[in-house]
């Protein structure tokens, strides 16, 4: 009887989530950088400026673009994204990290400790960071009331179903919940290339 109660349940959420598209953007290289790293590489006086809003609320693009380099190579117009923030980031996609000659590894944004080192490279100067460098993990944000209706916590790992002539299933997907944000997921170039999938398409939690 318990069995046949756990297999019902299981039913109506996939079938709950399979109703529930979930919009999905791909995330280029770019930098999340604290007010001093960006005075350093474009001047004390030189103030950020937005370029568009992005879906997480009170994050925008920047119309600043920097230089990234590692003991291998260097990647041109790599651009920051703001507000300014506690720590400095750059997130790249794997292919990104055989160009620089970086082992950056897969990391939750935000967990910097580990990382790789990188060097960011500006109009007006140079930073050398010890550690930063990383392979954004891919994740969904949502708010609690997204988290409630798809039955999931904050820290759980999902899997996710891309729709297409190239489909298929992404695992391991972060689950990100916070009143502060936006239903969205977010994968790499590297993933959205093998799957050939654009930026504002939707994604199932499966």
């Amino acid at each position: 009887m318990i069995e046949a109660k756990t297999i019902a349940d299981n039913i109506a959420r996939k079938l709950a989530r399979a109703s529930k598209p979930v919009i999905c953007n791909v995330s280029n290289r770019h930098v999340h950088i604290t007010r001093e790293n960006f005075s350093t590489l474009f001047g004390q006086t030189y103030a950020m400026r937005k370029l568009k809003d992005l879906m997480q609320p009170g994050e925008f693009a920047s119309k600043e673009l920097i230089e990234i380099a590692g003991p291998r190579g260097s990647i041109k117009k790599v651009r920051i994204l703001g507000p300014f923030r506690k720590y400095t980031q750059v997130e790249i996609s794997r292919t990104d990290s055989f160009k620089l000659g970086v082992s950056a590894p897969v990391k939750e944004s935000g967990k910097i400790i580990g990382s790789s080192p990188i060097k960011l490279i500006g109009p007006a100067g140079e930073v050398e960071l010890k550690e930063g460098c990383l392979a954004a993990v891919r994740h969904i944000h949502m708010t609690p009331a997204d988290a409630k209706e798809l039955e999931l916590k904050d820290g759980e790992t999902v899997r996710i179903e891309i729709n297409g002539k190239r489909g298929g299933i992404l695992g391991d997907t972060l689950v990100r919940v916070s009143p502060k944000y936006a239903l969205e997921c977010h994968i790499d170039t590297d993933e959205a290339n093998a799957f050939d999938f654009k930026s504002g398409g939707w994604i199932y939690v499966v």
